[in-house]
């Protein structure tokens, strides 16, 4: 055996202490519950709908969704993106890069834009003239709410937007 050989065994028993040692330290990290430990994750629901100025084939809307927070400590946010289905099909889907915050068991109102392609209006709309009777329309709202040690909270809520007439 040469002199370099129980270097090279030394060097290579403390590379793996090391690799073990920093996973050891990580492992907190993993376990958080979308980022903030033991926190849940917000309600959302959509609560307003309003056009604003668009451009080509697209339509704009400011999107109003209702934030509660069901934690005893404050979830605050940098930036927020949502992806918005209708009748179980893609609709809008919008970012905002504001921030904000929502008290422990409180709840905030939060706006966003969100685009509509042409393509998604025709489709819902497609989807409405199929002859099925429908008051009522399924959504689902997925989305994050930005920042915090592991990147945000994310959410997904289901409810009904119910149409006039």
């Amino acid at each position: 055996m040469t002199p370099a050989a129980p270097l090279r065994t030394r060097t290579l028993a403390l590379g793996w202490r090391a690799w073990w040692l920093a996973c050891l330290a990580l492992l907190p990290w993993l376990g958080g519950c979308a980022g903030w430990a033991g926190t849940e994750p917000p309600r959302v629901h959509v609560v307003g709908l309003e056009r604003i100025s668009s451009e080509g084939f697209e339509l704009r809307f400011n999107l109003k969704l209702r934030v509660q927070n069901p934690n005893s400590h404050a979830v605050s946010w940098e930036g927020i993106a949502i992806d918005l289905d209708v009748n179980g099909r893609p609709l809008a889907s919008g970012v905002s890069a504001d921030h904000g915050s929502v008290p422990g068991f409180g709840e905030a109102i939060v706006s966003l834009p969100v685009s509509v392609n042409a393509v998604a209006a025709v489709r819902q709309m497609l989807g409405l003239l199929d002859g099925t009777p429908r008051g009522d329309l399924p959504y689902a709202v997925r989305g994050r709410l930005g920042g915090g040690p592991m990147g945000g909270l994310r959410f997904r809520a289901e409810g009904t937007l119910r149409l006039p007439g």
